[in-house]
This record gives structure tokens, sequence and C-alpha cells, in this order.
């Protein structure tokens, strides 16, 4: 029994209760009126609290409280009171004996109290005996296409990439827990300006093709050494070198022509520095299904034949006069002009009038291919395999002398998430409307209302990752008098994520050895690297979603407070008071419950009824601070628990065990919770 499943039951009693005093029409069902059961905002007013009195005010002409009063009186009441005496009679409500009783409030609530050993009955069976307790079926098994990562083959991945990664992971883990078909993509720009600039820095610039040599290893990763040491130092170079600039003009041409020898010396660049970065993908436990490479698109055909479509339908047209002229354009304005929307403020070109395409008809087709408004032009082919043992598959184009391409579905015709930062809210914004309007066929000022309404194309957006100052001195930054500063690959400003999890790693092994001086060096560095990646993805994911995260490597660095590391030690402290009694507590046969009456242990059997209604909060709003935010609820509510009640120390067996039913509940709860953060539920710290 869930707190959803018991307001469920309680909003059941209700309705009957006020039909049987005449409240409701005859032949009404529940569901036609409109009246709430929610958790009480405070202990002292109960445990359940409903507002169908203030509903019925009007419609009866009496105050609410008289209404209220007359339900419990002559209904709820005798009903609850009655089903104690005779459980058989009313068997079609055989929940009832969770309710203790129901109070009218004088400002027209009714409140319910809960029988909480009862409840833990409910709730601590189902929590141990039903794998899948707290899941719901939300997602009915439908394709979700959730697209996340996105770095430019150019550079190793920083703090403010991590963000994206760890919540397109957890966003994946989530939908994924509540069976919804997902497929996780990865878009991999290979063809841009930033692989470009690594080319000429190779090929015109002269730098070496690998970073320096000491001692028989390299001093970095090889997606690091083209961020750090070329991609920064190119860009400075083209102010001093113009002559630099052509050569970049010229490669760029020449990497869309996919034949040519600078275009496979940078498709061999691409893949080695993707290689590197799905390392560090990998290393904080995200995985993917496809790589999408943008040469691929472009090579495909796809772009084409989406403009063809669009085209057709009417959706571009090409400008005959003014600035645009000669360009193909997407009407962005519409007849009524509604000055707060962003995409009032002008066309967009989609088609230069030299027939060079800009940024968004990349997106464009891509977009069109996720949602299934094209058809599927690519093959695919083995990648790797990854962290999980899964096969990660590549685009690739369809030719008569290649045996590996395969034939996927991966296009999803439900629901598509594109998680890309906030900054990229307009474009998306433009793309979400071409892709209704490819959809709807039509386009006119009543459909624009239907465009987000539709939800088959969702951008989840969020705000940046910036350094603030403490970090930046720390990291030997000058931001000068500034608070924090924006990171920028380019301008070689940002917090490395290796680097960041490599100091989490040793602080957290300095602690585990500490605390287990006997342990292998092999099983101290795992619990090490699980604590680091359990510290970064709690940073980045307890974060509001609509807020700029100031970057503290202080505070990322701690593994107390609310904290991932704070979450894996109250898992492990349950484990080892279930290892140190020694007692078979797995049997629910003879025992009482209604032994579980202290305050703090009726706030843990509450918090862990409320499982479902965590996870289908964070589910349906694309939110996993929700789940974050609850876990975090769940270890100090079981930790206070802990402190204030003896546990394995109490005297009387039955307690005892009933107790350590509660703390392997607890457990149970919190790895499913800590598995859908992408955090390891460790037995030992």
């Amino acid at each position: 029994m869930t707190l959803r499943n018991l307001i469920n039951n309680v909003r059941r009693l209700v309705f009957l209760s006020a039909k049987n005093l005449g409240y409701f029409l005859e032949g009404g069902t529940e569901k036609d009126e409109d009246f709430e059961i929610s958790e009480a905002p405070r202990k002292e007013l109960g445990d359940v609290t409903c507002n169908i009195a203030f509903k019925l005010s009007r419609r009866l002409k009496r105050s609410p409280y008289e209404i209220a009063k007359e339900l419990v009186d002559k209904q709820l009441n005798p009903y609850i009171k009655e089903y104690g005496k005779n459980q058989k009679r009313h068997s079609i409500l055989p929940w009832a004996d969770m309710l203790v009783s129901a109070e009218a409030h004088p400002a027209g609530y009714i409140n319910f109290r809960l029988n909480y050993g009862a409840l833990a009955v409910w709730t601590l069976r189902q929590i141990i005996t039903n794998s899948g307790y707290g899941l719901n079926d939300i997602g009915k098994g439908k394709d979700v296409i959730v697209e996340h990562t996105s770095v430019n083959p150019n550079k190793a991945l920083h703090v403010g990439h991590l963000r994206n990664v760890i919540l397109g992971d957890t966003i994946y883990r989530m939908l994924k827990a509540t069976n919804h078909k997902v497929t996780v993509l990865n878009y991999i720009d290979d063809s841009g300006l930033q692989v470009a600039d690594i080319v000429v820095g190779f090929l015109f610039a002269g730098f070496s093709i690998e970073p320096k040599i000491y001692g028989g290893h390299s001093t970095m990763k090889f997606d690091q050494y083209c961020g750090d040491e070329i991609y920064t130092k190119i860009n400075r170079m083209y102010e001093i070198y113009p002559s630099l600039q052509e050569k970049r003009k010229c490669v760029l041409r020449e990497i869309e022509e996919t034949k040519s020898d600078i275009a496979k010396f940078a498709g061999h660049i691409t893949i080695k520095v993707l290689k590197e970065q799905l390392k560090t993908c990998w290393r904080v436990k995200a995985r993917y299904d496809l790589l999408n490479f943008e040469s691929h698109i472009v090579s495909s055909g796809l772009w084409s034949n989406t403009l063809d479509l669009l085209k057709n339908q009417g959706l571009i047209f090409k400008e005959k006069t003014g600035k645009n002229k000669d360009c193909w354009i997407i009407r962005l304005k519409s007849g009524n002009v509604d000055p707060d929307d962003e995409l009032e403020e002008a066309d967009k070109v989609i088609v230069r009038s030299d027939g060079t395409s800009t940024y968004i008809a990349k997106d464009i087709p891509y977009a069109a291919w996720k949602t299934g408004l094209v058809d599927d032009p690519f093959s695919y082919r083995k990648f790797g395999e990854q962290w999980d043992g899964s096969v990660l598959w590549a685009t690739g184009l369809y030719e008569s002398n290649q045996n590996e391409n395969t034939i996927h579905n991966f296009q999803s015709r439900h629901t598509t998430i594109t998680i890309i930062d906030s900054r990229q809210s307009r474009l998306q914004k433009i793309i979400s409307r071409i892709l209704f309007n490819l959809k709807s066929g039509v386009f006119n000022d009543e459909t624009i209302g239907e465009i987000e309404s539709s939800n088959n194309y969702i951008h989840l957006g969020y705000e940046a990752v910036t350094i603030n100052s403490q970090t930046a001195h720390v990291l030997g930054l000058d931001i000068g008098g500034r608070e924090f500063i924006h990171m920028s690959g380019r301008k070689g400003i940002y917090v490395n994520a290796d680097f960041v999890l490599d100091k989490l790693h040793e602080k957290a092994l300095d602690e585990a050895r500490k605390r287990n001086p006997r342990l292998a060096d092999e099983l101290l560095n795992d619990i090490a690297e699980n604590i680091a990646i359990s510290a970064i993805r709690y940073y980045l994911i307890k974060q509001d979603l609509n807020k700029i995260i100031s970057f503290d490597i202080v505070e990322c660095l701690s593994l107390e407070g609310e904290t991932g590391p704070y979450l894996q030690y109250s898992y492990a402290r349950s484990q080892r008071i279930l290892e140190k009694s020694g007692q078979n507590y797995h049997s629910f046969g003879g025992t009482n419950f209604g032994l579980l009456n202290t305050s703090s242990e009726i706030d843990l059997i509450k918090l862990l009824s409320k499982l479902d209604l965590a996870i289908e909060e964070a589910v349906v709003t694309l939110n996993p601070k929700a789940l974050a935010k609850y876990a975090y609820e769940l270890a100090t509510t079981f930790n206070l628990y802990y402190e204030k009640v003896p546990i394995l120390k109490e005297k009387h067996t039955e307690t005892m065990l009933s107790r350590l039913i509660l703390v392997s509940a607890f457990g149970i709860v919190l790895k499913k919770v800590l598995d859908l953060l992408g955090i390891k539920a460790l037995c030992k710290m």
C-alpha cells in the first residue's frame, strides 16, 4: 500500500459517504465530482485531508464546517468504528483498518488520522516482496528518444558538459524504469568549424599529432590535448597569422568532401577524440544507444529530402525582396503578433541566397528524422561495447561493399526529448513549430497554441554552469573582480570533468583507506570511484534546472551534508545494522508492526509509502531534482530514526524484528532511488 493508494481509497470512502447523504445526484460517479484528498500540511491536523465540504457548500447553500461535520458524524466515523468491530461486513473497502478517525476542522476541512501499524503491514510487505514496488507503468511501452551530451569532438568534457550528460542519463533511467521504451542518442558534430580548427593545428600550425610523452606515458588524454593545447591556441594564432584563417576555410570545404584526404584525416581525429570523450561519459555511468554523425546526415540526402518536404507543404518561402532576397525562409510572424513571443521577432533564414545552409538547417532534418517524419536514410554499424556490456551503434551510409551495415529502427513516433542548455531555447522553439507544421500540414494563428500541447518534441532546457571566484582561484584562473565567469572551451576557461573526478577519487580513496585499512587496494579504488561518481552526479542533479550553477569545487568535493556520498553512507549503515543483527528478519509471520509507533518510525514508514509519488513527479516533470530531494529526505529521516530509536540494543525481540524489517525496507527503497540517480548503493565505505 502506497500513500497514493490510500489517498485514492479515502476519496472513494468520502464519495460513497456523500452519496449516502444525498449530496450527489443519483447515477453520478466518483470521476464526476471535483474534490481533492491530499496529505495534510501539518501533523497536528492529521495525516490526510479532504476539501469536499468547500466544493459542496455553494451547491447545498450550507457552511463548509456544517457539511464536514455531518459527513464525519453520520458516515465516516461510524464506518471506521464499525469496520474495527466486524471487518467482513465491510469487504467493499477492506483497507479501512488504516484509518483511526475522521475529524471536521472548524475551517471546513475533513482530516483523517491513520493507523500506522496497519499502514506498515501493507507498505513494508509490498516493499520487501514486490520487486516492482514504486515503479508504476507510466510509459505504457511508448517509444521515447532522449538526446543528450552532443559535445563537439575537438576537446575534453568540462563540468558544464557533465550537467547535460548526467541530466540526460538520469532522465533515461527514470523513463526506462517506468516502462518507456527509451533510445539514447548522442549527436556528433564532426563537420563543423571546431573540428576544422583541430585539423588546421595539426596540418598547418606545427602541432604534434600526439601529446608529449614522458617516461613512456602520455601527459594527458588525447581529447584534453586537442582542447587545451590546440583548440585554444589555434584560435589565438588566427589573430596573429591571417593565413591560417584561409587554411581554415579550405579545410572546412575539404571536410564536406567526405572522400578527400583531409576529410579522412579529420574523421580519424574525430573518432580518436570521441573515444576519449566517451570514456569520461562512461566513467560517470552514462550510456547511449546510437551516435549520430553530422557528416552522415549531410551526405545521406536527409536535408535535401526535408527541404523538399518543407517546400511542398508551403512551410518555407523564397523571399523576393528586401535583405533576405533569394533566401529560403520560414515565416515566424503570425497574423496577430504577440509581443511576448520571441518567435515573432523576425523571419528565419534556412538557406542563404548563395545556396549555403544556416545552422538551423542542420537541426531541422535531424529533428524530423528523430520524430519519424521522414524516412530513415541510414544504415548502422557497431561502434563498440559500453561499460554495461550493451552495444553502442553508430550511423552509417548504405554502401554495397559493406556487409556490416545493419538495419535498425532508432526513430520515435511518440516523444522526442532534446536536452540542450537554455541558450538554445529559441532555436528549439522554432524547430518544434516546424515539426508541428510538418506533421499537421497547416499553420495559422489557431494552431500555434497546439504546438506545445502536442508534446511530441520536447526541449528540456537547463541553465549553464559557471565558475565561481573561489574555484577560479583554486584553478589559477584570473577572472578579475567578478563573482563568476561562464565557461568557454575556445578561451580555455573551464573545469575539466576528468580533473574533478580524479580529485574526488583521491579524496574518497583517502577516506576509505582510513576507515578500512585492511581492504585490498583494488577494492578501495572501486569504492573511491563510486563515491566520486555519486558526488558529481548528485551535485549536478540536485540543482534547479532554471538556475545557473555557480560551480564551487570545494562544495563539490565535500563528502558530507546534502551529497551523494551521504546517501551512500546511509545505505551502508542500514546494511551494517542488518548484518550485525544475526536475526532472521525476512519473515512477516506474527510480526506486530503496531510496535513501530515512535514519531521517527511513523515518519519513515510514511516516507517509504511515497516512493511512487516521488518517481512520478520526477518523470512527469522531467526533473530529477524531485528524486534527489526525496532520496536526501529519506536518508536524513532514517539517520534520525537510527539515532533516536534502539534497534540492535532493543531487548524486546518482537520489537527488534519489526524494526529490522523497517531498516530492510528503507535499504530497498533507497537503493531503487540511487539506481535511478545513477549512484551505486555501497555496503561498505
